[in-house]
């Protein structure tokens, strides 16, 4: 049987219910091999809760990847708690951008690949498509980096060898992807609360100045005026709104098999909010204790340069004592594979949903996996330490170029009556949605513009 061949058609009628506002009137279902498979029933609210719960944590997963630590250390290490407003907004913005991506796969039974292709013209189709494999090609790079570091910290495997042991990570998504969602859903809950655990731990061991902290989260004028501290502020932005997540959950809410009414679909709605605003706060969590623990072992030690993972573990253990730098090193592991499990899904739904194609999975993560690990090896190689780090750096420049190309579809197709019907958003959400998206878009072009040039000078 090939490998690659067309999406059939659904079964049944998709549950779209303003048909009007979309090119097509029936869509295969997103990730159709786990598509309604968690059954909700009629029972209580918390046990409604807890049957949505599930696809936030697949979501929150990449506001935490390693892409996320240097940007948090070098903030952390350099100006103190000064940006924890910063990694508070962007968390603020991520949680409305992915309620508005679980409002679109639950109403209209698109995710955000299939809404793009149903509006916009073939070649545009196309170029939003490429763009977004160069983006979770680029994020998956960065994971692979993590890993590769954290397997060098933990058991001193040289970086090219670490790199290649991440590559035998698809043997276990191949493995979950055979048991259910659920299952693939507790690992990476497992793998969060692990990173969690860590930072707590951490967290004990710094001892921050509570009051300093609860300061940092004020925002102050001068991360505008600072000019450092602005390029560092973006770059957390920047590594914390991630483009390829909105796709992804906007398909894997479709896993739930709430009832297809306006009631049914008003209520998943509600709860799959619930379930990615809490997962998301763990994400605040585990992003504001890197930078806090950075702020509290080297800012406050005289360590202000201190960007670098590997830096940060090599001093952990001198500043906080024992066990810090092995509990900072276990949860780069536990972020990095955790991010690599759900960049792969994210890979399926975007082929899938852009381009009406389904690629096996065992397909689409050989594909991945090698445009990642590729460029990885090569410059492990021949850049040693320094040579990752600049590849961190350029992974989420990639990423901040992608953002609006997906952020800029989710919001129109959210507010548009035609397409939304009753659940179309209110006129205060268009504005506050519309104010969210071109801010990103002109931080994150400012960010380009800043690293090109530093690139230059």
């Amino acid at each position: 049987m090939s490998a690659l061949r067309p999406v059939p058609p659904p079964d049944s009628k998709p549950h779209a219910p303003h048909e009007p506002g979309w090119r097509h009137a029936r869509v295969a279902p997103s990730l159709a091999e786990v598509y309604r498979s968690v059954p909700i029933g009629k029972t209580s609210t918390w046990r409604k809760i807890l049957a949505f719960a599930g696809p936030g944590y697949l979501v929150a997963v990449g506001y935490m990847d390693p892409g996320n630590w240097a940007t948090d250390l070098a903030g952390g290490s350099r100006f103190g708690y000064a940006l924890l407003s910063v990694i508070l907004i962007s968390n603020l913005m991520a949680v409305l951008l992915q309620g508005l991506a679980s409002k679109l796969g639950i109403v209209t039974g698109r995710d955000l690949a299939q809404a793009c292709r149903d509006h916009y013209s073939r070649p545009v189709v196309w170029m939003l498509w490429l763009l977004c494999e160069i983006a979770i090609a680029a994020c998956d790079l960065a994971e692979v980096i993590g890993s590769a570091i954290a397997l060098n910290l933990l058991f001193g495997l040289a970086l090219p060898v670490g790199v290649a042991v991440t590559a035998l990570d698809v043997l276990l998504l191949l493995y979950l992807q055979n048991k259910g969602v659920r299952v693939l859903e507790a690992l990476v809950i497992t793998l969060v609360a692990t990173v969690g655990v860590c930072f707590a731990f951490e967290l004990l061991l710094a001892k921050p100045d509570l009051g300093d902290v609860a300061r940092g989260f004020l925002p102050t004028t001068d991360i505008v005026s600072d000019r450092e501290k602005l390029y560092i502020a973006i770059g957390i932005l920047g590594a914390t709104v991630m483009p390829h997540n909105l796709y992804l959950h906007s398909s894997i809410v479709q896993t739930r098999e709430y009832d297809e009414n306006t009631a049914g679909r008003r209520e998943a709605v509600r709860f799959a909010f619930v379930d990615s605003t809490i997962a998301l706060s763990f994400a605040l969590f585990i992003n504001a204790a890197i930078l806090i623990v950075a702020a509290a072992s080297f800012h406050t030690s005289g360590h202000a340069e201190v960007a670098e993972i590997q830096d940060a573990f090599k001093l952990l253990t001198p500043l906080l004592g024992a066990g810090a730098s092995t509990a900072f090193a276990l949860a780069l592991l536990a972020s990095g594979q955790n991010s690599t499990l759900t960049g792969t899904l994210a890979g399926q739904i975007v082929m899938e949903g852009f381009l009406n194609i389904r690629i096996r999975p065992w397909l689409r993560r050989l594909i991945t996996r090698l445009i990642a690990i590729i460029p990885a090896v090569i410059v492990a190689v021949m850049g040693g330490e320094s040579g990752t780090a600049k590849l961190l750096i350029l992974s989420q420049v990639i990423l901040s170029l992608q953002l609006s190309f997906a952020v800029f579809p989710l919001v129109m197709f959210t507010s548009s009556k035609l397409k939304m019907g009753e659940f179309v958003n209110p006129t205060w959400l268009k504005v506050l949605a519309y104010l969210v998206a071109s801010l990103i878009a002109t931080l994150n072009v400012w960010l380009l513009f800043q690293t090109v040039r530093g690139w230059l000078v």
